[in-house]
């Protein structure tokens, strides 16, 4: 990509988009084009074509989706189902459309089959059943992908897909409700953390940035025993932490400025004929919830205990992504969990 290339990243100010942008900046493009879902609504087939005709992106980094940990696919599954396709068809069918030069298009390894042999290969797609409690998300995450391959076949393009492993990372998500598992483990430790220490302002400004439930909307709420009471809905008291399912599934994580720098790499060196129709990228290394929970609750420094609710559903048993092909291609994650942890952690304390 030519430093001065118009470069649209769908989705720039979350999780992904915003490590784009990091990344983009850091090395040098400077003409990004940036609009928050206010401003263009990727489910809107025709504000989509008009901002493609007018800005005329040369390539683009499509990381705008509705995402969400197991609590919010299980809620809002027809809202994952229809928003990711829309957002996918829309951004694909402009890019061909307006002769966009290459597309990197971001999915995830929740594509693949529930009981998928381990590690996962990029050929296990479609060989079983997908795991039901993200089954929308993931059937939006395929089409994308195949409308990559088909455009490419049909019309020639050069669209290029990529399938991260857990990610996690500066400006993760922290809401409970719709989070993944390992932010949603960060806050709760720290949460008990600041309960058990009898921190309640600290605890009153967390739930004022990132909301529980209702909250707390007034001042007559914000005693001792209100906050313990909305906090025990969501298993944390100042003794003990309580997580769903088992602990034993176990799941590979991605520090996100690896995926960022993953992905400009792919973007700027290799063509979907040499990825294939697309491309994992991980660490390739996995870890037990229960095990990430207790590095979690060690780098906290919470001094309670933890206790899993085995009547909650645990997901998809094993996780782990074969990462030989990235590899194959001269690119591997620079970042280990425990380093990544800690950033993670230091970022969320400090933007609280």
């Amino acid at each position: 990509m030519d430093k001065k290339a118009r470069i649209y990243i769908a989705g720039h100010r979350g999780l992904v988009g915003s490590a784009l942008v990091r990344r983009l900046q850091a090395e040098g493009y400077a003409n990004l084009l940036l609009r928050t879902s206010k401003e263009l609504d990727l489910r809107r087939q025709a504000d989509v074509e008009a901002f493609f005709e007018k800005e005329r992106p040369e390539y683009i980094f499509l990381a705008a989706a509705k995402v969400g940990g197991i609590i919010a696919n299980n809620t809002y599954k027809a809202e994952f189902i229809y928003d990711n396709i829309l957002i996918a068809a829309n951004v694909i069918q402009s890019a061909y459309k307006y002769g966009v030069r290459k597309v990197l298009n971001l999915g995830s390894t929740c594509i693949y089959p529930s009981l998928a042999l381990q590690p996962m290969r990029e050929e296990y797609l479609l060989t079983g059943s997908l795991e039901p409690t993200n089954e929308p998300y993931a059937i939006a995450k395929i089409s994308a992908i195949k409308l990559c391959r088909y455009y490419n076949e049909q019309y020639g393009t050069n669209f290029i897909s990529v399938m991260p492993t857990n990610l996690y990372g500066i400006n993760d998500n922290f809401n409970l409700e719709t989070s993944h598992v390992l932010p949603a483990l960060i806050r709760k430790f720290h949460l008990a953390k600041l309960l058990a220490t009898n921190e309640l302002e600290a605890i009153i400004k967390d739930i004022r940035k990132y909301p529980l439930g209702f909250g707390l909307t007034n001042r007559d709420g914000e005693d001792k025993d209100s906050i313990k009471n909305l906090l025990m809905q969501y298993g944390i008291t100042e003794k003990k932490v309580t997580l769903w399912g088992s602990g034993n599934p176990s799941r590979e994580f991605l520090y996100i400025d690896d995926l960022a720098e993953a992905c400009v790499f792919l973007m700027e060196n290799y063509s979907y004929k040499e990825i294939g129709e697309f491309v994992n990228i991980g660490t390739g290394e996995e870890v037990t919830i229960k095990n990430l929970a207790n590095i979690i609750k060690d780098i906290v420094r919470f001094n309670g205990y933890i206790a899993f609710d085995s009547t909650k559903p645990d997901g998809t048993p094993r996780k782990v992504a074969d990462v030989s092909r990235i590899k194959a291609l001269r690119w591997e994650a620079k970042t280990t969990l425990e380093v990544g942890l800690r950033k993670t952690y230091e970022w969320y304390v400090s933007n609280v």
